[in-house]
């Protein structure tokens, strides 16, 4: 395991939301939407209810070391669940409120969890058949399934804890599950510090948040969401609001009018698909070069996204186009890209305001060392690392090189410090021809036309190169011409790569890539070992065909 070096104590979650539970009482802390109501929550009604929470899960037995899961989508209990567990001295285990029975049981049973908290599901029968049945059950006020403790009536009759308790800032705080891209999903784990540390860490790069309004819709499970909002948040005595689902989520985010808002690619890309729905790009350009009527939609626009009042507007979790990020910037929306792992929580390079530079992940965070390896793969050193993968020893040092992470991202460094991520390491593939192809850089010039939604390169072991793609919901539906424009794109992307990276083929999938059919993580990432399964199949017989473009019906 990874030792922290730094003799400095950062305040803990728990101490600042036990100060601003005490200094701003009755300031609201937590929104939600339930059936279109919103259910409010103060610092002192939160703080009120996670200590009896706390309470009641040390009366059962629970407390130091042991482990507590959270599964559910996003509200207010989530984040006083977590709280509690924290408080009653046990270690969370977030979960994604997505996953499938066997993986729901395979994480319990690792993590050797006592107790869950089961909230807010779309999906809630089947993801119980994953829960053992020795497992203690509490649920959510608002999202109470059969056969589950309500969480209203576990505390009922509890005293709340007093006090801050005081936390050993190197002591484990939580084991957080990696979504499992490439294979089986790991324990990151992280103690006190780790998180006080990257916390402190961002806020220094951003002195200029102070008390926002944040939305929390990407799940809490997943570091960046974690980091910046739930920690954000408690850390500023900022509010959160929340999104009830997937149909309100315009509306959710219009009413909220965050001035912090984080999104990952692939929303921006609906984002635009929308606006493009509307307003085609030919009648937007020339709106916007007017130069009155320019103010007027730009800020129009950005009122009906519910990014008026957004002043620090983020994305991650997987690359971003330069020509995305221009498109929004014509709009008065500046991206800025950040950069971090699971395994350094989130911690380790960024855009700032002001000194933003689209195409790269930005500089390091105060506080984090980053170097190149011989073969480029990007490695980082800060206070922020995990302590290692729960039960994995072996696979804990083989993360690490002389204390820095190894991230398994190639990168490269300009002269100002600079960072540009041009792919996974373990993503490249060799064709048949013994050349290296990494698909990265090649997807992202795709995605830079407004026809292409979603591409995967593929070609491991084939005599070529070629790309799965799924079509924007805007594409305009003249097949001839179409495919003459989808014919054009890959021509003139093959007229940019070098011989050996040169696309054989177009394929163009019907169905898109999605969360539900297994072909996307919960951050919206492609999974690439499940798409070449998926589609795998009929490499060969499309390679024999004449086209280069093929539409899969």
């Amino acid at each position: 395991m990874l030792m922290q070096t730094t003799t400095h104590k950062y305040p803990t979650l728990i101490d600042k939301f036990c100060d601003f539970e005490t200094s701003q009482a009755n300031q609201l802390f937590l929104s939600e939407p339930v059936a279109g109501s919103y259910k409010n929550f103060t610092w002192s009604e939160a703080g009120q209810q996670i200590r009896k929470m706390a309470a009641a899960l040390n009366a059962m037995g629970l407390g130091k070391d042991d482990k507590v899961a959270i599964l559910s989508k996003n509200c207010a209990h989530w984040i006083m669940a977590d709280l509690a567990i924290s408080f009653a001295g046990c270690v969370s285990v977030p979960m994604y409120p997505n996953m499938t029975p066997d993986s729901i049981q395979q994480i319990l049973e690792h993590s050797e969890a006592k107790a869950i908290f089961f909230g807010k599901l779309d999906n809630a029968d089947q993801m119980r058949k994953g829960v053992p049945e020795n497992l203690m059950v509490i649920g959510f006020p608002f999202y109470l399934e059969k056969n589950t403790q309500n969480w209203d009536d576990v505390i009922a009759q509890q005293e709340p804890v007093q006090g801050n308790p005081v936390k050993d800032p190197m002591a484990l705080a939580t084991i957080v599950y990696t979504s499992g891209t490439t294979g089986q999903s790991k324990g990151v784990m992280h103690n006190f510090h780790a998180v006080a540390y990257a916390v402190d860490r961002f806020l220094h790069n951003f002195p200029q948040i102070k008390k926002e309004i944040f939305f929390s819709y990407l799940p809490l499970c997943h570091v960046a969401e974690k980091m910046l909002v739930e920690c954000g948040a408690i850390f500023t005595g900022s509010t959160i609001y929340f999104v009830e689902n997937l149909d309100t989520f315009n509306a959710n985010l219009v009413y909220t009018q965050p001035t912090v808002f984080l999104a990952v690619p692939r929303i921006w890309e609906k984002m635009q698909e929308g606006i493009l729905s509307k307003m085609p790009q030919k009648k937007l350009s020339k709106l916007l070069s007017i130069p009155i009527v320019s103010s007027i939609i730009k800020k129009a626009i950005r009122k009906k996204l519910g990014l008026a009042k957004a002043r620090f507007i983020f994305t991650g979790a997987s690359p971003i186009s330069v020509a995305l990020q221009e498109w929004f910037a014509k709009l008065g929306i500046i991206i800025l890209e950040a950069y971090g792992m699971t395994e350094n929580s989130a911690l380790s390079h960024a855009n700032r305001v002001g000194h933003h530079k689209f195409g790269t992940v930005g500089q390091t965070y105060p506080g984090v060392l980053v170097r190149l390896s011989a073969e480029n793969e990007v490695q980082v050193k800060s206070d922020a690392s995990m302590l290692g993968y729960f039960k994995e020893p072996g696979l804990t040092a083989e993360s690490f090189e002389d204390g820095f992470l190894k991230t398994g991202d190639e990168g490269s460094i300009d002269e100002n410090g600079y960072l540009t991520i041009t792919g996974r390491i373990k993503d490249q593939f060799k064709t048949s021809k013994g050349k290296y192809i990494m698909p990265a850089p090649i997807e992202n010039k795709l995605l830079e036309h407004p026809l292409i939604s979603q591409a995967c390169v593929v070609g491991s072991g084939m005599s070529s190169a070629f790309v799965l793609c799924t079509l924007a919901t805007t594409t305009a539906t003249d097949q001839e011409e179409l495919h003459q424009s989808l014919q054009a794109l890959l021509d003139s992307t093959n007229s940019k790569l070098d011989h050996h990276e040169k696309l054989s083929k177009m394929v163009i999938c019907k169905e898109e890539w999605s969360i539900p059919n297994g072909l996307l993580t919960p951050t919206l990432k492609i999974k690439r070992k499940s798409i070449e399964s998926y589609y795998g199949n009929n490499y060969d017989l499309w390679l024999k065909e004449e086209k280069k473009v093929i539409f899969v019906s």
